[in-house]
């Protein structure tokens, strides 16, 4: 049996691409024979799925039953329309312009749990009856090349900071195994709430004053995805990564460093459209030494500058 191997390479190695852009790059065919096809299409694709969790397919199960991907850009371009492709690395070269359908917007990039935007480059090498067609897919990445260029909106992210205080009467999230409830006082500062998903999440906390000791502290980044129309919406809460910075009891008047990576693909700008919206949060936990658990909630605005 002949092996065929096919592969789609874009030239830019980082797959990021923005709107108005032309993705080029090579189809590489490899095989130990020469075979004939009938053609070579290339497919780029861009679209939004949306998913529901089951706990929700009763409440908007009319949604859930015609729920289709939103297309955001799609082009069909014939490489060949027939001929042969002879024996060892064949490697054919493409073009493709990105843009958007009409009255579509291209989102970036995105991959969630019940929400995707995904574009993705698709080869299918058409042969006769007797051989089986090949296809190949890749997925490149959409960013957004605009940013922000409203001089109040810059500003409005420079004076985004929040201090915050932790403690048994400021805290709505609490965890507990025992009936009693330490005294304890952690204090920190949000560099900004509006942020930069090229940028890293700061800022700083230092405890006060704990009565019981600190097993650890956490960051927790939260995406929260909403899938909806007119007969109502589904809000759906998920961890996207849990860091630990710090492990252990630590010394009161320390200042801690709080510092996290927007995971690329995992996070986007905050979007909300029609149909769904996708929004990030931001938990600081603590846990303490008695399986106490605290924490407090920050809600984000992801923009790219």
């Amino acid at each position: 049996m002949v092996t065929v191997q096919v592969d789609i390479h874009v030239k830019r190695a980082n797959k990021v691409y923005h709107e108005g852009d032309i993705v080029s790059g090579v189809i590489r065919i490899e095989c130990p024979n020469e075979f004939k096809h009938d053609n070579i299409m290339l497919t780029m694709e861009g679209n939004v799925i949306l998913t529901l969790s089951t706990k929700n397919v009763g409440v908007l199960e009319a949604f859930y039953n015609s729920i289709k991907p939103i297309q955001l850009t799609h082009a069909v371009v014939e490489i060949s329309n027939g001929g042969k492709i002879p024996a060892g690395i064949t490697e054919i070269p493409f073009e493709i312009p990105l843009v958007p359908r009409p009255n579509k917007v291209m989102y970036e990039t995105y991959h969630g749990v019940f929400i995707n935007i995904q574009y993705k480059l698709k080869c299918d090498i058409k042969r006769s009856f007797l051989s089986r067609d090949l296809t190949k897919e890749t997925e490149f990445v959409v960013e957004s090349k605009k940013g922000i260029t409203d001089i109040a909106t810059e500003k409005k992210m420079s004076d985004s900071s929040v201090k915050f205080t932790m403690s048994p009467n400021s805290c709505r999230g609490v965890q507990r195994v025992e009936s009693f409830l330490p005294s304890f006082l952690i204090q920190g500062v949000i560099n900004s709430t509006i942020c930069d998903v090229s940028l890293p999440f700061t800022g700083e906390l230092i405890v006060q004053k704990t009565t019981t000791p600190i097993k650890s502290i956490e960051l927790q980044l939260v995406r929260v995805e909403t899938c909806g129309c007119a007969e109502g919406f589904a809000r759906e809460d998920t961890e996207i990564q849990n860091i630990q910075i710090v492990e252990g009891d630590i010394n009161n008047d320390l200042k801690i460093p709080i510092y996290m990576i927007f995971p690329r693909l995992f996070s986007c700008p905050s979007l909300i459209t029609t149909n769904f919206k996708i929004e990030f949060e931001i938990n600081i936990v603590i846990v303490f030494q008695d399986k106490l658990l605290v924490t407090e909630n920050f809600p984000l605005i992801i923009v790219r500058k």
